[in-house]
């Protein structure tokens, strides 16, 4: 039998007097740290954040939901799939108005002999707004912070979970009028015997198919005998992705099938449905199946992956003139929102790029085209189209360049010969839409909106009241009291774009060059659409001659805002620099 491995989950919490704790308190709960270097464990951490966030809604605590949270990590744009530090992590809950953060850390500890994997849990609580942890103060006036610490069966996972939820609560009100007992019944939702065999099941080797195939099937059974039939949606979707990767497809659709669309793990498995319509052609299939989930899913991978669907079922119905603009239409549609949720994700912005050559609109493709050439110079497809998008407009010589560049570039399997080939037969149909299948981690952090709230008009906070200071003081010339005000902005927000945007700008006023380089990129490193930090970059590399770097930094400007009169400007003496 495979060594089974325990989890030392390690919650972190802060606190603060149980006087003062009973109401109008909202929680946040971080996913878990994964200690053990298995990476076979990372659901460990983003269950204990399910599970408490539906564990420690009681009377007295509001509760930020595991969603919300992660739609507010995207807002803030801290990566889904990292653990944020302590200081991003004061700032999400600061975000979802949070004055309790809750985290945790777990390690995976084998069994030994006849002893089972154990769990050990050590938690705290931190009080957002004091930046302390949560302590008890005794009669002599003495504060004592106090680690939850618990140990159990691997197995009995769901009883630790509801065990860690009591005792968040009982130490933040003593008069928590609610057993533990009473938590443990709600944490453990599985029946035991099934939760045991996916355990199993995820710990078994992804080289030993069978044995864990085995395994997620006995969950099922399980789960289904002591639930009335229903589907164990966890072992299902594990299920699914066996036979995915063993490219077994209607075993795999069997079984992502099963899991309902009251699941949080229904997306995942209807994405990979329709993954696996498109692999083998069935466009409308496909369509039908991953349509629904557009708006739901607020990930580049489902809008490229849908949008080059369509554009491919576009091309499939070429007989159908009506049908096939229709297609074309929603690839179009779909494309421009990946290109634009992540403007550095080559991929999306070529599929975007050959949807509108396709749709002849020649110049757009031609400017999503060039920024992906800044970035990968090799891209002989790139620079394929990028001629013939030219050569329509008319730049017969700059397109003449580009398709040499092609012809260099494309010389594997005489790539090259059966695109011009097709060229002139009419047709670009030979050129690759670029879709990759995501790794499962992308979904682990997936964002479901089911109900956009309306939204409504935040009075100013500290930051943007700091900010607007300090944009007054830039444009009248108080450089040295506006670099203050900023100062001040970057030790609370140090990922504010704008901040280090009006310290480049500043910088570059005084002809401090290297230092508005640096804050420059640091402000398109935290929001790579600030036109104005492309442009400031474009003219710094324009004054040191750099004419290539000028025009990568021109045309990344011009694919944010294609109408910017500044961005258009520093085009005009890019051109003469290249002369």
């Amino acid at each position: 039998m495979r060594i089974i491995y325990t989890t030392i989950l390690v919650l972190m919490f802060a606190a603060f007097s149980a006087a003062a704790q009973t109401n109008n308190d909202t929680a946040m709960i971080l996913p878990f740290e994964n200690t053990s270097d298995k990476a076979e464990f990372n659901w460990v951490g983003e269950s204990f954040a399910d599970a408490l966030a539906d564990l420690l809604k009681v009377p007295t605590l509001n509760v930020v939901s595991n969603d919300e949270r992660k739609t507010i990590q995207q807002k803030l744009r801290v990566p889904l799939t990292v653990l944020p530090s302590l200081a991003t992590s004061l700032k999400l809950a600061r975000e979802g108005k949070a004055t309790i953060l809750i985290g945790g850390k777990y390690n995976i500890v084998p069994a030994q002999g006849d002893t089972a994997a154990s769990v050990s849990v050590t938690a705290k609580i931190i009080r957002v707004n004091e930046g302390r942890f949560l302590s008890e103060e005794f009669p002599d006036g003495r504060r004592v912070t106090r680690d939850i610490i618990l140990n159990d069966a691997l197995q009995n996972l769901q009883t630790v979970q509801g065990q860690v939820a009591y005792q968040i609560l009982y130490q933040r009100d003593k008069a928590l009028p609610f057993s533990q007992n009473q938590f443990v019944e709600s944490a453990n939702k599985v029946p035991a015997r099934a939760f045991e065999a996916y355990i199993k099941g995820l710990l078994t080797s992804e080289t030993d198919s069978q044995r864990r195939e085995n395994y997620f099937k006995n969950a099922m059974r399980l789960y289904g005998e002591a639930k009335g039939g229903e589907t164990y949606a966890n072992a299902a979707l594990e299920l699914g992705h066996l036979f995915l990767n063993q490219r077994k497809f209607s075993e795999a659709i069997d079984n992502f099938s099963r899991i309902q669309p009251a699941s949080s793990q229904f997306a995942e498995a209807a994405f990979y449905i329709g993954l696996i319509q498109w692999q083998q052609k069935n466009y409308e299939q496909a369509l039908a199946v991953l349509r629904p989930l557009a708006e739901e899913l607020k990930l580049t991978s489902v809008y490229n992956t849908l949008g080059a669907i369509a554009v491919q079922a576009s091309i499939a119905e070429r007989k159908n003139k009506g049908k096939s603009d229709a297609l074309l239409k929603e690839g179009l549609e779909l494309l421009k929102k990946a290109s634009e949720s992540a403007p550095d994700e080559t991929a999306s912005r070529f599929n975007y790029a050959f949807a509108l050559f396709l749709n002849n609109d020649y110049k757009a493709a031609a400017a999503q085209l060039r920024p992906i050439l800044a970035a990968s110079p090799r891209d002989g497809e790139a620079y394929f189209l990028l001629a013939k998008a030219l050569e329509k407009t008319g730049e017969q010589a700059t397109a003449a360049d580009f398709d040499n560049q092609a012809r260099r570039f494309l010389v594997e399997n005489n790539r090259y010969a059966k695109l011009e080939s097709g060229w002139k037969n009419g047709s670009v149909d030979d050129v690759n839409l670029r879709v990759q299948q995501p790794p499962r981690k992308d979904f682990v952090s997936v964002v479901l909106i089911k109900k956009q709230a309306t939204p409504t008009a935040a009075p100013l906070n500290e930051t943007e009241t700091l900010l607007a200071q300090a944009r007054t003081l830039y444009k009248n010339g108080g450089d040295d009291d506006a670099m203050a005000v900023l100062r001040r902005v970057l030790a609370s927000e140090p990922m504010s774009a704008e901040a280090y945007l009006l310290l480049g700008n500043i910088h570059l006023r005084r002809g401090d060059l290297e230092q508005a380089v640096s804050s420059l990129k640091t402000a398109l490193f935290w929001d790579n659409k600030l036109v104005m930090a492309h442009v400031g970059l474009g003219k710094i590399y324009l004054q040191r001659g750099d004419c290539l770097q000028a025009k990568n930094y021109t045309s990344s400007a011009l694919a944010v805002e294609a109408e910017n009169q500044d961005a258009l400007g520093l085009q005009r003496q890019v051109e003469r620099c290249s002369k």
